[in-house]
This record gives structure tokens, sequence and C-alpha cells, in this order.
């Protein structure tokens, strides 16, 4: 199956009707995803300000990423665990000549010297810096400034065109129609206060949420109902492991700016869990002037920071952890920008920035980071967890696929990417629904599915809870304990084959009572998540006092860490780290590897959203991993 090439023509197809422009054979390539919430038009934008036009190379080959990627990932395979050099991915999917040749060819006969054109080293990107005037003229589009009530200012057009025969030749061009692009007006630059940080925090969601509740004593592990620690979460998976190959295994956490953690935090967590562990920090990865600042403290600051912290370092002791720390105090970060870091061929210029999406460095703001963006600075770790997403809805086909793609190519380098799968069940972030026409309604009823945990080649994880009064040793439920595990289908991504039997068997023995108009129903979309683990009542040190906190964010690290510890028994006997697991987690082979979960639910849109059952389902996907059978069959590959 092509997946990517799939979401791709889905994109241009959706788009393919010519519309009137000033040039006769131009079409229609993107168009704004959604209206944008609380922002008010405020006039045309400025004939002469000058917009850093990026125009994304189609890229060659994709339609191989999956074939690829399956050919070391999939247990069956001949190939499995013998990845692919950086080298041999830069090689494989560089856009040809041909559609280099045409774009180039385009933009100087449209008037663009030649001399103004930048083509970076991976032939991924052209870039221009071009005033509004000329770019409007270019792409039949009209850019517009929005205000916000709290006075920031945005810029978009609604949508753009190309001459039908460069349309093949690229993927997308920015700054467009996402929103949430700075008006470039020098003399408006001002650092932003707290109350509007980050031009990127409207739209990625992300941490853990709390009950209020303080935690005064130590739990015991018969209170794993109503207090999770780490020894709960060993008895639950039956993790029995301690690392021995620790100098060649790597584990990274993306944590975006300001979240960051407290050292004292970690410290009053291992005291009480994991004295040998006091003192331990993360080495800290700082990815386009990342810092773990301390200036601003309390749970919406350090909360999901030092969540995934704590419990990774305790569950992997003594592997040390790569905190990878995304985005200054001014611009912030978003996914592209650890792809950066990681790959140095996704980078702006080289590969896949947005900047109305992702943060862009060097940032022009007061108080920015004003070096070259991280790009290349590591090699990509062994597993990296992620407890972040955004509304499907709120991106583009062509900016959602083109990232996606990345995940594959990490897959095809060996990494594990983990994604939290979202904390309000069939809705999307504040528990926002869509209407029959595709946009955010206060009365919607369509489902919201997440993204990136619905691109295919990522690992979705979900939530689940010790039922009220049961114990480590009884069946768990769907989290239901002021969250919702996120989970649905994509309204993007088509059923990749790996999942194809278990989706397929959900639908045909389970069907959700729902129709076409609230979710995906084809049979034929990625479903997710495709794993879980338990996300209530974790006890967590936040800001100087134990709290109780709830979330997928609580679950995609501790996946994330069982996932170090198969890597670490791997690399000891002398084997690869798994990389991509989705086709070993869906083959019969590991089909005993899971405690299913059947009871419980993730509501949301005015319904009782989908319910848990036997075998997978888009709750908590196969259910949670039983560690010790999880290791054996992975250490059975070779």
């Amino acid at each position: 199956m092509r997946l990517l090439s799939f979401v791709l023509m889905g994109a241009l197809v959706a788009l393919a009707a010519a519309m009137p422009s000033r040039r006769s054979n131009l079409v229609v390539h993107e168009k704004r995803a959604r209206e944008p919430v609380d922002w008010v038009l405020s006039r045309k934008l400025e004939p002469d300000a000058v917009l850093p036009m990026r125009f994304g190379l189609t890229q060659n080959n994709l339609h191989r990423i999956e074939e690829m990627l399956m050919a070391v990932s999939h247990p069956s395979s001949a190939s499995y665990g013998k990845h692919y050099s950086p080298q041999d991915i830069v090689d494989t999917f560089a856009p040809s000549d041909e559609t280099i040749a045409a774009v180039t060819e385009w933009l100087t006969e449209a008037g663009i010297a030649r001399e103004r054109l930048r083509l970076s080293a991976s032939k991924g990107w052209i870039q221009v810096n071009a005033t509004a005037a000329e770019v409007e003229e270019l792409i039949a589009a009209e850019y517009h400034v929005y205000t916000h009530p709290s006075g920031a200012q945005q810029i978009s057009c609604h949508s753009y065109s190309v001459p039908e025969h460069v349309r093949e030749h690229i993927d997308l061009i920015q700054p467009t129609v996402h929103f949430s692009h700075r008006v470039p007006t020098p003399d408006r630059i001002e650092k932003r206060s707290l109350g509007q940080f980050g031009k990127l925090e409207a739209k990625i969601h992300g941490g853990p949420k709390t009950n209020g509740k303080k935690v005064t004593i130590t739990p015991s592990l018969e209170h794993c109902d109503e207090t999770i620690t780490v020894d709960c979460l060993r008895a639950l998976y039956s993790i029995n492991y301690t690392p021995v190959a620790t100098d060649k295994n790597t584990f990274g956490i993306l944590e975006l700016t300001p979240q960051a953690f407290l050292q004292s935090d970690l410290d009053m967590f291992f005291a009480n869990f994991s004295p040998s562990q006091v003192g331990t920090a993360p080495t800290l990865v700082s990815i386009d002037g990342g810092v773990a600042q301390t200036a601003n403290q309390g749970f919406n600051f350090n909360g999901e920071s030092d969540l995934d912290l704590e419990y990774a370092f305790a569950l992997t002791n003594p592997q040390p952890i790569l905190l990878l720390q995304a985005g200054d105090m001014v611009e912030g970060a978003s996914f592209n920008n650890w792809l950066d870091a990681v790959d140095g061929s996704f980078c702006t210029f080289e590969g896949g920035d947005d900047p109305t999406q992702d943060g862009i460095y060097p940032d022009p703001l007061p108080g920015g980071f004003d070096q070259p963006e991280s790009c290349g600075i590591i090699a990509p770790p062994f597993v990296v967890s992620a407890s972040y997403g955004e509304d499907e809805g709120d991106v583009t086909q062509a900016y959602a696929a083109r990232q996606c793609a990345e995940y594959g190519k990490l897959g095809m380098l060996g990494t594990t990417v983990l994604y939290s799968s979202g904390d309000n069940g069939v809705a999307g972030n504040g528990g926002e629904c869509l209407g029959s026409d595709g946009q955010p309604s206060p009365r919607g009823t369509r489902f919201s599915p997440d993204f990136p945990v619905t691109c295919p080649f990522v690992t979705a994880v979900g939530a689940t809870q010790i039922n009220p009064g049961s114990t480590v040793n009884d069946p768990e439920g769907a989290c239901e304990q002021v969250i919702f595990s996120g989970g649905g289908f994509s309204d993007f991504f088509p059923l990749p084959d790996y999942q194809s039997t278990a989706v397929t068997s959900f639908l045909t023995n389970h069907p959700p009572p729902f129709t076409s108009a609230q979710f995906n129903n084809s049979g034929a979309a990625r479903g997710f998540p495709d794993i879980s683990a338990n996300g209530a009542n974790y006890v967590v040190a936040v800001a100087g006092e134990f709290v109780l906190v709830f979330g997928t964010s609580c679950s995609a690290p501790v996946v994330g860490s069982m996932i170090t510890l198969i890597n670490d028994a791997r690399l000891a006997a002398g084997k690869t780290p798994v990389g991509f697991i989705n086709p070993a987690l869906y083959s019969d082979t590991f089909s005993d590897s899971f405690h299913d979960i059947t009871t419980g639910g993730n509501r949301g849109c005015n319904t009782p959203g989908f319910t848990a059952t036997e075998g997978w389902d888009p709750v908590t996907g196969l259910g949670t991993p039983n560690f010790t059978t999880l290791m054996s069959h992975f250490l059975e590959l070779p």
C-alpha cells in the first residue's frame, strides 16, 4: 500500500478543480484546513511586506516508504533489524532533477531572478525572499492580517494556486494556508507576555491533567487503584529487567518549551521511590534554544516534564536519558523542530520546517535564540517518547503527509517513535468536535482525531486505569477518570497493511453505532491507538509537592521505557534496536504479549465514544503490554 502517495493524491484530488485566478493555467494546490477561532481579519497585508517563501519539492520514491520500512520492521522479513544508513535515506528520497528544474523554471519565468533562489543541500526546498505583492501575483493568493483579542497578529491566505504542469513537483508552499505566521513588520516585534506565550501553544496540546489531590503519604502496592507508583507499573506489566548495555542504548524524551523539569522535583520523587537515583539528571539536548527554564514554575510549566522524566528514569534505571528540549522562551517549537535536530536533511532549506507551524530559527524576536537552527545535532535516539499532539484537522494533508514521511524514515534508521493518543476521547483539543462542514463547532458531532498519532509510521499510545476497588492482578479498563483515552480513525491516512486484520475484525465483529457523518467508517482508515498503558492516578512530584496526574502523557513514556529495556537486552545480545514496532505488535507471533482491555470507552462529541472490546479497539488498541513476553519475542528476532 502506498500510504503517503494515497494521502497526497487525496489532497490534490480534493482541490483539483481549477478556480478563477490571475492566470488561466493555475489550479488550487492547497486551501486552509480550518478557519481560525478567536481571530478577526483586520486588513490586507501590506504589498511591500517581505515573506520568506519556501517551496517544498516533491520527494522521490515516497511510494517505497512502507515497502522499505516493512523490510526492516516486519518480524517475518529476512531483513528484520537491518536498518538503513542516513545516506541511504537521502539518496532514495531526494527530489529528481526534473522536479528542481520545473519549479526553478516556473519561478524565473515569473520574474524572480535565479540568483535570488536558494536550493537546500538535500534538494528538498527552494527558498526565496519575496514581497507580498510578488507572492500574491505568483500563486494567486491574498494575504491578510488577523488580530487576536490578546493583541497578537498573524498572517495567512485562504488558498493558493500553482500552474498545472508544476503541481506534481510541489508538495506545499509556505507561508500560505496554515495559520499562525507572524506579521513581518519589524517595528511591531516585541517579546510576548506569558498570556500570549508561543505561537504554537493554541494548536499543539499536551500535558497531563490533575484532579488537584495532593499525596501526603507514600502509597503502597495495595492501593494502586488510587495511587500509581513505579512499583505498581512493574507489577501490572511484569517489568523485571535491569539494563546492562546503557553505554550503547539511547532514550529520548521530547519537551516543548516552556515545559521544563525541576531537579528538586526529580530528587523529591527519587528519594521516595528510587533512592539510588537522587541527583540524577537528564542530558539536555538544546534544540533551537531549548532550555530547562526555572523562571516559571507550577503544574502547567513542570507537570509534563517532571512526569516524563521521573517515571522514565525510575523504570529504566540506570539508563541515561536525553532530554530533547525544543524551542526558546519566545518562539516555541513544534514536532518538526525535533525532527530537524535528529535529521539534518529535514531542516529548513534542507527539509521540512513550516514557518506557520514550527519555530523558525534564528529567532529575530527580543530574547529569542539567535543562532542557526539545530540541524542534525544528534543521531536519532533509539526511542523517542512525545506526549504532545494537535488536531489532525488543524493541518493540511500535504503538511501531515510530509511530516509522516519523516517518521517513516526514522523507523528505517532504527528509531521507535511514540506519541500519546490524546486525552479527549473521540473529540479534539479541548473537547472540540466538528460540524458537518468539517469546521469546529460547539454543537459538532463529528469526531476529531489527533495528529501525529494518525500517522501509520508512529506508535500511538492510549491510556488505561486500574478500576476502583481492583488490584494490579485484575484486568484494567479504559481510562475514564479525569481523561478519556484518545482513539478513533484518521480522516487523512489509509489503513496500513500491518493493521488491516485487526481493524477489519473490530469493524466487522463490533460495529460502532455511529454513521459516516461522525467518523471515517470506510474500513480503509488508519485506526489508533496501537497500544496502551496505565494513565490514571500517577504520583508525581511537581513544584515541590506530590500530586495525582492523569493522561496519555503518563502512558507514552511508560511504553517508551519498556521498549528501551527491550533494546538494552537486544544490544547486549549483539542485536540491533527494534525500530518501528507496529508490524511486530500486530503480528500473530506477538498476540500473547498483551493484556486485552474489554471495558470502558472514550466518550466525546456528545456520544459515549467507542467501546473497548475483545481484540484491537479504537480506545486501547491491542491492550497493555506483558513486558516479559514482549521482550522474549523481540529477543527471538534476528
